[in-house]
């Protein structure tokens, strides 16, 4: 019987455990086997790509896993070092299955994995995480890592650089040659943006230069992340960016997490872009290009979660689109986009995902976007986002409630009293409060939501409003509430 219980760091969206308490090369090797039999091997694929990220232990993890998926006969390649857009395409690209090793920004005793099917369509707890893990842990119990019986064939395993077929794809998507000239400070967190960055945006995998000069930080692939968390969604870790920006006269900076999938955006005064603003911006450019190939505005959905700010539907709605909302979470904005056949998609949380990149996330092609937007007309890029960001944001505020349901409630009886307001409950609580005016005076559009962390006892909060005095006043009265229990 194995003391490792995989269902401790096995979550909804993938693997996350400590090394090499929780993981190790049997556990990896025993995930492997199980994905060969759960996903790849009832999809009739022939083999599996495996990517890793720059921590120590993720070339021996990654190996493992290979081992146990080539127990059942299948292939597998091994592209080495990749961002998870770089696996992301991998799968899309040759068509198979595939596993990227990675803990994204968590600190260095972390690993994991995130799996995918063929064509990068996600695995998650409702599409067959749960039953990799059951098998997984079955094989260790009984002491087997791979659970062979019946299995004749023992796949091979080969090693493919894919980074330049990568880099390529990306600049086939997005044309950046003819922009004009632009200073870009990239600050790699120590994570794989210093392996992609360099590929995509300069000359490093052999592709013709562009007309940036880019300024790095922190390019150095280092899993221990000396400087510091490779997770630019804590605003401390935009400071050495933010300041890069304005000491060497920047156009703009770009900061990529661990796994280099999500991509953030300071203007040239050192100004955080909200993810929102680059949603807008981004979701423009591509119905703009959708519509020029020949397909109908009305005809094009793009999808954003619950959190996104008000402005991105109307971005959307503006230029004839449709404005698909959806749950947080990047498995709920994949589905929804390939039940819409959506065109793009952008999560609060830096993610944004493309239909001509199989649905999936990547902070690359987000990023490429945004310097095309920019190095195509000659405004700074805090006036050409302005237009994305219309409304004052609380950002999220997360409280410690032992009783979700009761502070939810609370909430809901608060807003009762606020006047003209509605309420759904696609994810948590939304509630929307219409602009008015009369007798008793304006009073301001706002709309809040609640949700519940599903693993720890927090409620987390949103508010966004026409001014900052209204998102103020409304956040304080909400988090009062919230906290009153």
């Amino acid at each position: 019987m194995s003391e490792r219980r995989l269902s401790d760091f096995i979550k909804a969206y993938d693997v996350r455990g400590v090394v090499p308490d929780q993981l190790d090369e049997d556990v990896a090797r025993a995930i492997g086997a199980a994905f060969a039999q759960v996903v790849a091997t009832p999809e009739g694929a022939t083999g599996v790509v495996v990517g890793h990220d720059m921590r120590p232990s993720s070339p021996a993890l990654s190996r493992a896993f290979a081992e146990g998926v080539a127990a059942h006969g299948l292939d597998v390649t091994l592209i080495g070092l990749c961002s998870t857009d770089g696996l992301y395409y991998a799968s899309g690209a040759l068509g198979l299955p595939g596993a990227m090793f990675t803990a994204s920004h968590n600190p260095a005793q972390y690993n994991g994995i995130k799996l995918c099917r063929a064509g990068a369509r996600p695995v998650g707890q409702d599409s067959g995480l749960g039953e990799i893990r059951d098998l997984a842990q079955w094989s260790l119990d009984r002491g087997d890592q791979v659970g062979r019986e019946g299995t004749d064939r023992v796949g091979e395993i080969s090693e493919r650089d894919l980074l330049a077929d990568y880099a390529a794809f990306l600049r086939g998507l997005v044309d950046l040659s003819t922009v004009r000239p632009l200073k870009v400070v990239v600050d790699a967190g120590n994570g794989m943006g210093g392996h992609t960055v360099p590929a995509v945006l300069g000359t490093g995998a052999g592709l013709p230069e562009l007309p940036l000069d880019v300024v790095p930080l922190y390019f150095e692939l280092d899993g221990t992340f000396p400087n510091h968390e490779a997770n630019p969604l804590e605003p401390e870790n935009l400071r050495d960016l933010q300041k890069a920006v304005v000491e060497y006269g920047a156009d703009l900076g770009l900061a990529f997490d661990g796994d280099a999938d999500r991509c953030f955006v300071v203007d040239e005064r050192g100004e955080p872009v909200s993810p929102s603003a680059i949603t807008g911006l981004v979701a423009e450019r591509e119905i703009a290009r959708a519509v020029a190939d020949g397909t109908p505005a009305g005809d094009l959905a793009v999808v954003h979660n619950v959190i996104s700010s008000a402005a991105v539907a109307e971005v959307i709605r503006e230029n004839g689109a449709r404005p698909v909302r959806t749950r947080v979470g990047h498995s709920f904005i994949k589905a929804e986009m390939a039940r819409e056949g959506a065109i793009f998609g952008g999560e609060h949380s830096a993610h944004y995902y493309f239909r001509d990149f199989w649905f999936a996330d990547t902070g690359m092609l987000a990023a490429l976007h945004v310097l095309a937007a920019l190095g195509g007309q000659d405004e700074p890029l805090s006036r050409l986002t302005a237009s994305y960001d219309r409304y004052a944001a609380s950002g999220e505020i997360n409280s410690t409630v032992t009783d979700q349901a009761a502070a939810t409630q609370r909430v809901r009886d608060w807003a009762g009293e606020q006047g003209d307001v509605t309420y759904d409950e696609l994810d948590g609580l939304t509630i929307h409060h219409a602009a008015t005016s009369g007798a008793q005076g304006d009073s301001p559009l706002w709309w809040l939501n609640v949700r519940a962390s599903n693993t720890e006892p927090l409620l987390r909060l949103n508010v966004e409003a026409a001014d900052r005095g209204t998102m103020e006043a409304v956040r304080d009265a909400v988090l009062s509430v919230v906290r009153a229990g």
